[in-house]
């Protein structure tokens, strides 16, 4: 049975928005917050939203939910958000984008290791015809390599799909309302943020009525409801299938710098366009049913 025949069709464009609406942050970030302030704009964008959440539903972890919730909150947040701004300094976009894409393929094998997910030859090939796809969109000629760059954004892709795969795995505790879930994980990964924020960049000395927009913006669109619909999506949808949807995130920057900043779309980016739509295709398809068996009738004796 097909993703979207689980899922359902609504659970599968739900799940798409979170991509795209993260494909937006380079946008917001380069417009209208303060420049140079990659730790500010992680930590605003996870903290406020995730102490809102929690105040709202009035519920805290209990047992194992508290180390759980500190584990999840850090791989698919804090640390994630860490690691990216780190590949982001040190690399240029396409390359930080390409090497982030390995994602998928490590979450097909964190699913047949820890959910018994077997994977298909289809998936694979969904998975390099996507990567293919990204370089298409994002990379430049001049893109230049650097060993911290690359490290930060492997470890990165391992983050988020490892993230992705345990909370498949443990789901949420029983009772517990989805938002609530999701301020567990934002405030957990907006704390472990806090730190380096404080011993690396500091606080802004002001903040104009941009800035503040920019960061509305970031916790209220691009954590609060991006990452609520993007765990329902890791609930009732496929672990490898919502991984692939990420793809939507830089297929979204690319086409909305084309269309709010004016930069160029050349012929091969729409290749990796089309190639990226069909991964995601792809990756959803159900795997094919065994042929049915003609039932042998029995000789009457």
């Amino acid at each position: 049975m097909s993703a979207i025949a689980r899922g359902g069709l609504s659970d599968l464009l739900l799940t798409t928005l979170p991509p795209v609406v993260w494909g937006s942050t380079y946008l917001v970030t380069t417009e209208l917050l303060p420049p140079d302030r990659p730790l500010l704009a992680a930590t605003v964008r996870a903290l406020p939203a995730g102490l809102a959440l929690i105040a709202l539903g009035r519920v805290l972890p209990r047992g194992s939910w508290w180390w759980r919730s500190a584990v999840l909150g850090v791989l698919n947040i804090g640390a994630f958000f860490l690691l990216l701004f780190v590949a982001a300094y040190h690399l240029p976009g396409g390359v930080a984008a390409l090497v982030m894409a390995i994602q998928p393929i490590l979450v097909l094998g964190l699913s047949a290791l820890l959910l018994g997910d077997r994977v298909r030859p289809v998936q694979i090939v969904a998975a390099t015809t996507a990567i293919a796809g990204v370089a298409l969109l994002v990379l430049r000629p001049d893109a230049a390599l650097d060993t911290v760059g690359v490290i930060a954004g492997l470890l990165g892709a391992v983050s988020m799909a490892t993230g992705i795969v345990l909370t498949k795995r443990w789901g949420r505790p029983p009772g517990t309302t989805l938002l609530t879930f999701t301020g567990w994980q934002l405030t957990a990964g907006g704390l472990a943020l806090l730190p380096f924020l404080l011993l690396v960049e500091g606080l802004p000395d002001r903040i104009t009525v941009g800035n503040l927009t920019g960061f509305a913006y970031l916790s209220v669109i691009g954590a609060l409801i991006a990452y609520a619909l993007w765990f329902r999506g890791i609930e009732r949808l496929p672990a490898p299938t919502v991984s692939f949807l990420s793809f939507g995130s830089p297929l979204a920057a690319v086409l909305l710098g084309y269309l709010v900043l004016g930069q160029a779309l050349a012929p091969l980016q729409l290749v990796g366009a089309l190639a990226v739509i069909t991964a995601v295709v792809l990756a959803g398809r159900p795997p094919r049913a065994p042929a049915a068996r003609t039932p042998v009738p029995t000789p009457v004796r």
